[in-house]
């Protein structure tokens, strides 16, 4: 929130203990402080209530801290794309750069229109009540106007974008997480020369796009679906 710096456990600890409040009180208290406080990730290991997935692209490694405990739902479809391997083979193509400041912006990547990867449509959790927000690097559900129309594809970005977040009727976008290793990947996909592209996403179409081989998650147990894998079938060739 604006206007407000990172909570010091300690200190409001220490706070607590000094204020005339029933002991138990200030034991239940004193348990909330650790929820409240910001939990750093890190790209090397597990951090409690967050899942890490590593992109492989042909540009570098990426890997993402997924917040499972604030954004649920959003977590839980995104993984399921990982862990079905429908992120697998296909690419980044979007590079939005910022016409002020070139270096900022955001690159898109998924599975764009193809169908025979998209699983079935999840509710949208709206920023202003996960509290997730769209600082520098995070990562966030791209989607079409209709509501919890969000599915297979995604977006990183570079710089903050509060633009992005829910405001009043306006619904934002799902950001559930953040980038947590290559940042320095994701720059360099921005960067790239685009074109093309239509309306929104006019002139932003990376000519080359970069792929991604392959997506897992580095944390707990992958859950695949089960549902039918046809990008994955071999279609026979014309004679």
């Amino acid at each position: 929130m604006a206007g407000y710096g990172p909570i010091d456990a300690a200190a409001t600890g220490r706070y607590i203990a000094t204020m005339r409040i029933p002991s138990i009180l200030a034991a239940a208290l004193a348990l909330l402080l650790p929820l409240s406080a910001a939990v750093p990730q890190s790209a090397t290991r597990p951090t409690p209530g967050y899942v890490r997935v590593r992109f492989d692209t042909s540009a570098g490694p990426i890997v993402v801290a997924l917040d499972a405990r604030r954004a649920p739902q959003t977590t839980r479809n995104f993984l399921a794309y990982v862990d079905d391997g429908r992120f697998d083979g296909t690419v980044f193509y979007r590079s939005a750069r910022r016409k002020s400041d070139p270096s900022l912006g955001f690159v898109q990547g998924g599975i764009r229109t193809d169908a025979r990867r998209i699983l079935p449509p999840f509710p949208h959790e709206r920023t202003d009540r996960t509290g997730v927000r769209h600082v520098d690097g995070a990562i966030s559900m791209a989607r079409r106007p209709e509501a919890n129309s969000a599915g297979g594809n995604f977006v990183l970005l570079v710089g903050a974008m509060p633009s992005m977040d829910a405001k009043g009727p306006f619904d934002g976008y799902a950001a559930f997480g953040r980038v947590v290793g290559g940042m320095a990947t994701v720059k360099r996909i921005l960067s790239l020369q685009t074109g093309g592209g239509m309306d929104a996403m006019k002139d932003q179409m990376i000519l080359k796009p970069v792929r991604i081989v392959r997506a897992r998650r580095l944390d707990g147990t992958p859950r695949p679906t089960g549902r039918l894998k046809p990008w994955l079938i071999d279609v026979p060739r014309r004679r």
